[in-house]
């Protein structure tokens, strides 16, 4: 008498019928596949023993489930990405979610380099100076009416330039003439001192401290003999080819001031008229 070779689950003999083995004992198919088979989680189908199964992240899919819920292109072999517990292909992905390049218009693909700035985002190599175009990466660039530049571009561009020099000035500097300038390059023409935040005054464009431009253009006080400049709101008086300043315009005898008074020359010097009409 033979032995009974019966199905572990539906105990109906195997013999002359398909059968898996396992540690339990042998199943038949149907009762194989409903104990230890897989719902498939896109057509919630049970995968047969005889089916391609595929895992992702706690679900299982027969191979034919397992596509794009866009274009239904098998994943399968190809590279994908989940979103919102939503498998998509690269293609639909990026065109989903990627943004688009600003400079050349392409997508800018998942883990690639890119840059964003001011809600746009390029290529890290389509991210260029509108200068001299070259790649800015991680370089210092400043954005001027939808171009951006490097530094120094930027200041070759736009930057204002000392009027000697004719350089950059990238900061400070100061304004003579309505033309700016850098503060070492405004000095008096005379003794070259820095004339930044200090009086001074200019000839034929040149600009010159007091000093220099009272010891080179400015008349001499016919009695102290230095220069009247007129600087400082210094006031001065003429007579002739004279000048005085008017704190030494005075009678040469009596040293009354003669500032707003009636005065007669004597040669190289003025009296008032008391000491005039006083005679010698």
């Amino acid at each position: 008498m033979s032995e009974a070779f019966d199905c572990a689950k539906c105990s109906e003999s195997l013999y002359g019928r398909k059968y898996i083995q396992t540690d339990n004992g042998p199943y038949c198919v149907p009762c194989y596949d409903n104990t230890f088979a897989n719902t498939c989680a896109e057509c919630q189908q049970l995968i047969g023993h005889d089916s391609r199964e595929l895992f992702y992240e706690d679900r299982h899919f027969h191979e034919g489930c397992f596509r794009c819920c866009r274009c239904q292109r098998s994943l399968a072999d190809e590279p994908f990405t989940c979103q919102d517990s939503e498998l998509l292909c690269n293609d639909c992905y990026c065109s989903a979610f990627s943004s688009q390049c600003s400079a050349c218009g392409e997508t800018v693909m998942p883990g690639s380099r890119k840059l964003e700035y001011g809600g746009q985002t390029w290529h890290e190599h389509c991210f260029l100076c509108s200068g001299c175009e070259q790649p800015l990466g991680s370089r210092s660039f400043v954005p001027d009416k939808g171009a951006h530049y490097c530094v120094p571009c930027y200041e070759n561009k736009f930057a204002p330039r000392c009027a000697r020099c004719s350089k950059t000035l990238t900061q400070g500097g100061v304004t003579y003439r309505d033309q700016p300038w850098h503060r070492e390059c405004l000095v008096c023409t005379g003794c070259q001192t820095p004339l930044a935040g200090q009086q001074f005054t200019s000839r034929d464009d040149d600009p010159y401290c007091v000093a220099c431009f009272g010891e080179l253009f400015a008349p001499k006080c016919s009695s102290c003999k230095r220069p009247i400049t007129g600087l400082g709101g210094g006031k001065y008086v003429s007579f002739e080819d004279r000048h005085w300043h008017h704190s030494c315009f005075a009678c040469a005898r009596c040293s009354a001031s003669l500032v707003g008074q009636g005065f007669v020359p004597d040669g190289d010097k003025v009296l008032c008229q008391g000491c005039s009409q006083a005679g010698p």
